[in-house]
C-alpha cells in the first residue's frame, strides 16, 4: 500500500553525493516522491541526480531492470548531446513515484563505496564539465553505454550500471577528472561490447547453465 504523497519542501543542497543520497533518505520511508519533484528540488545537479536515479533499479536484482535503466540513461545522454540545461522528463515518467524505502535501500547497498569515493572526488578539471563539445561527447558516450545496458547481455548489469554511476559521481561533485576517466573507460567498455558480444552471450549461457546445475 502506498503512503502519502511527499511534497517537498526547499532545503540547502547537499555538499557530496554521499550527503544527498543521506538526504533522500531522511524521512518516513513510506512516503513517495515524483522523478520530477526530486529534479526541481536538486535543479543544480539535475542530471546527475537524474543518473543516480536511473541506476536505482539495476543494483536490484529483477528481470528487465537493465533495459529501464539503459532508456533512462538513453534519455539523459542525448539531453547532454543537446546542451539542455536542465533535465527534461516527459510528463509519464516525472509522475512516476518512488517510495522513500527503496531510497533507503539504495543507501544501505553503496554507502560504504561512496565513503571510500567522497576521499577521492572534488570539483576540477570544469573543461570537461562544462565545454559544449566535452558537453555532448558525454551525452554520446551515455547514449551507447545506455544501449548496451538495455541489451540482454548476461553478467553486465552491475559492471555498465557502476560506470554510469561514475558519470552521475563526477557530474554531482562537479569533478573533471572523474568525468575524463569515465570517457576511457565508457569507449574500452563500447568497444569490448562491439567486438565481443557473441562470445559473452555464450560465456554468459554457459554461466548459467553451471549456476542451474548446482540447484
Amino acid at each position: 500500500m502506498r503512503g502519502p504523497r511527499l511534497h517537498l519542501t526547499k532545503r540547502p543542497i547537499p555538499p557530496s553525493t554521499r550527503a544527498l543520497v543521506d538526504h533522500l533518505a531522511q524521512g518516513d520511508p513510506a512516503e513517495v516522491l515524483t522523478f520530477g519533484d526530486l529534479l526541481d528540488e536538486f535543479s543544480e545537479r539535475g542530471f546527475g541526480l537524474f543518473l543516480l536515479l536511473a541506476m536505482l533499479p539495476n543494483f536490484i536484482p529483477a528481470p528487465g531492470v537493465g533495459a529501464l535503466s539503459g532508456a533512462l540513461v538513453i534519455l539523459i545522454g542525448v539531453q547532454l548531446l543537446f546542451h539542455f540545461k536542465h533535465p527534461w522528463l516527459p510528463r509519464f515518467l516525472a509522475r512516476r513515484t518512488i517510495q522513500r524505502s527503496t531510497l533507503v535501500h539504495f543507501r544501505e547497498r553503496v554507502d560504504k563505496w561512496l565513503r571510500r569515493i567522497e576521499k577521492l572526488i572534488r570539483p576540477r578539471n570544469p573543461f570537461f564539465l562544462e565545454n559544449p563539445v566535452a558537453h555532448a561527447f558525454s551525452g554520446l558516450l551515455l547514449i551507447l553505454l545506455g544501449i548496451v545496458l538495455a541489451l540482454p547481455l548476461p553478467l553486465t548489469n552491475y559492471l555498465f550500471g557502476a560506470l554510469v554511476l561514475g558519470y552521475s559521481l563526477a557530474l554531482i561533485e562537479r569533478d573533471g577528472r572523474l568525468m575524463w576517466i569515465c570517457w576511457l573507460l565508457g569507449v574500452a567498455e563500447v568497444a569490448i561490447v562491439a567486438g565481443f558480444s557473441g562470445q559473452m552471450i555464450a560465456w554468459g549461457a554457459q554461466v548459467t547453465d553451471w549456476v542451474r546445475g548446482l540447484f
